[in-house]
């Protein structure tokens, strides 16, 4: 078995090795947050491989603005926003957490942020000096964000190919794949595989809904590609989604419900994941006060940690202090209320290893918000979980991880100290969930591919074939009434009504002619 694995890397890598050089790649990021952080390891995955890696970031990164920043292995092209621009992302991306965080649709705050994105897009594209730049480089591939829909169109600009790559699950932006609602459950719909008859009902009925969404979505980039695509040659972004070369799905079944893929769709999930690293001598010398205990790890992502609420920390406080166990707690110290004091056993830091933390012998339990790169890092390092979701994908996340057994979710604006402390002790009591997210992790782990193997040997094909248009379907080309047979049930409908009518018409005219010959016969 390890030896057929040894061959099936050596076949799949070697032709990379002996027959691409090294390539120009353009990767792109203007959104920012844990977008920028997938795409920063992608470009130094790349870089590492031996390809010409340049990046081009939001520079501020305004939605993770106290991140710790790494020497970077490629080159970073730097653009700055206007301070008015910043000032007013910020204020819209401050009020679609705080919606989040009270339980409120949220999806009003998405398209305002949409737009601010696009008018952000509006701003880079006019930039003469950036568009000639990379013009310019004449970059061989540009590796775009889904969700970041002016790398698409700054892709088109530069009349280049493309990859892309989704950060979160699939279902989250519809991109061609077959999708059958009777067991692929639509984004936002927090339904499992498993749905009874009402179950599907109410996806279908959330289909359609998520379909407006996304029409809403792509259309406040269409001020944009007015402003920028002269008239007859305008792209529109649904149809740009199908000209991607290949998709790299940030996930992998061991997380997600089994589902139909496309030739060109390809699971990445865990390229985060990076060598384990001692954990840091303090952290190591907290754990080790506990013992056999061990310890929780408590982290809320690149962006919740300065928007947790007072009262939700001082609730989610008094719960861990009831603990036998540690807790390492990522929170601003600045945002820590005041009257609070901190529990033996609680230990709050601004930064912590969240990788090497959770691959550390003596972890029991990770507090999670439920996002997609963390819930991949606990599943492979075998970590069960318990969930706090507040927006986004983490509510679709922590249903896939209740539905497996991997841990417990709870809603934030719901939680008390009670409820928290008596679900933090089940899940690290009952060895089932433990059991569980380990045949997980040797799920994740087992695969013939590692993700950066999956992913630097996908580029490298797409380069020698210059294209994956083999790997298209092409359905991807047909108009919506051929793809789904409308023509073909119209043209059977009109044939079968034909028919009927015909036969209809032919036996009234027998019984007509019945008739006749009966008043004949009686003459």
């Amino acid at each position: 078995m390890a030896g057929q694995r040894v061959l099936l890397l050596v076949g799949f890598l070697l032709s990379g090795v002996l027959l691409s050089e090294a390539a120009k790649i353009l990767t792109i990021s203007t959104m920012g947050g844990s977008h920028y952080l997938l795409l920063n390891r992608v470009s130094q995955i790349l870089q590492e491989h031996g390809h010409n890696v340049t990046m081009l970031p939001q520079s501020e990164n305004l939605l993770i603005p106290d991140i710790k920043e790494e020497e970077k292995s490629y080159q970073v092209i730097r653009w700055f926003l206007p301070e008015d621009y910043q000032k007013r992302m910020t204020k819209h991306f401050n009020s679609y957490i705080e919606t989040a965080l009270d339980g409120r649709d949220e999806f009003e705050g998405i398209l305002k942020l949409m737009e601010i994105f696009g008018i952000q897009c509006h701003y880079l594209l006019s930039r003469k000096d950036i568009m000639d730049s990379l013009k310019n480089e004449n970059f061989d591939l540009v590796f775009v964000e889904a969700f970041d829909f002016c790398s698409f169109l700054i892709a088109e600009k530069l009349v280049k190919p493309f990859v892309a790559i989704l950060p979160t699950r699939l279902g989250s932006l519809e991109f061609g794949l077959p999708s059958p609602l009777s067991y692929v459950p639509v984004f936002h719909s927090l339904l499992t595989d498993h749905m009874d008859f009402w179950g599907r009902v109410k996806n279908l009925l959330m289909f359609f809904s998520f379909s407006r969404n996304q029409w809403d979505l792509l259309s406040t980039f269409d001020n944009t590609i007015k402003e920028h695509f002269p008239e007859g040659s305008r792209p529109v972004l649904s149809h740009l989604l199908l000209k991607a070369e290949l998709w790299f799905v940030n996930s992998d079944f061991a997380f997600d419900f089994a589902r139909p893929l496309l030739p060109n769709t390809v699971y990445v999930g865990g390229l985060m994941e990076k060598p384990i690293k001692p954990v840091p001598q303090d952290l190591e010398n907290f754990i080790a006060n506990f013992g056999d205990a061990g310890f929780v790890l408590v982290a809320f992502g690149s962006t919740l940690n300065t928007h947790q609420s007072q009262e939700v920390l001082k609730k989610m406080h008094s719960a861990f202090s009831h603990l036998p166990q540690g807790v390492i707690w990522k929170c601003q110290s600045s945002h820590w209320p005041k009257d609070v004091r901190l529990a033996t056993n609680v230990k709050i830091v601004d930064w912590l290893p969240q990788s090497d933390l959770l691959a550390h012998p003596s972890i029991r339990l990770f507090v999670t918000h439920g996002g997609q790169n963390s819930v991949m890092e606990a599943i492979r390092h075998g970590v069960p979980m318990v969930g706090l979701p507040v927006n986004g994908d983490q509510h679709g996340n922590m249903v896939r991880v209740v539905a497996k057994n991997y841990g417990v979710s709870i809603q934030l604006n719901q939680v008390t100290a009670d409820t928290l402390t008596l679900t933090l002790k089940q899940v690290i009591e009952d060895k089932r969930y433990k059991s569980a997210v380990a045949a997980a992790s040797v799920i994740l782990r087992s695969q013939p591919l590692s993700p950066t193997q999956r992913l630097v040997g996908w580029i490298d094909h797409i380069l020698q074939t210059r294209g994956a248009a083999h790997l298209k379907p092409y359905a991807f080309q047909q108009p919506w009434h051929e793809q789904y047979l409308i023509d073909v049930f119209v043209f059977l409908l009109g044939l079968t009504l034909g028919t009927v009518w015909l036969c209809g018409k032919l036996l009234g005219v027998m019984a007509r002619w019945l008739r006749g010959a009966r008043k004949v016969k009686k003459t």
